[in-house]
């Protein structure tokens, strides 16, 4: 296997593997932590910010080994991680004790606006 192929094959695989963990926390009922609820409504919040920050990063870099301008890559990286928020807030729907919230959209949408920050400072 080439070595662009194989950066390939571990970039978008590492963006999938993340992708298969948010989906999997979404099919649980009920991720409470028992914490006082507005800790664990905080941390929740936090932990949708996070997912998504890292899962536009992962989009960004395996996009990134496509060659293409890095203003793609970034489009890519966002509108992708967008469209996944949307779907995993819809999957939810779906899901015991889980509903789909579009002001979850914005929190994961916070994640991503850092994330897309962060990638115009400091990727040359």
């Amino acid at each position: 296997m080439k070595k662009a192929t194989q950066q390939q094959t571990l970039h978008w695989g590492l963006a999938i593997i993340w992708m298969v963990g948010i989906y999997f926390l979404s099919a649980q009922p009920s991720l409470h932590s028992g914490l006082p609820s507005r800790v664990d409504l905080v941390l929740r919040k936090l932990a949708h910010i996070t997912e998504y920050a890292v899962l536009t990063f992962l989009l960004a870099r395996a996009a990134y080994t496509l060659h293409v301008w890095k203003y793609i890559c970034i489009e890519i990286a966002v509108v992708g991680a967008l469209i996944y928020a949307m779907l995993d807030e819809y999957h939810q729907t779906f899901v015991f004790g889980r509903s789909g919230s579009w002001a979850d959209v914005g929190i994961d949408a916070i994640g991503i606006a850092l994330t897309l920050v962060l990638i115009k400072k400091f990727w040359k």
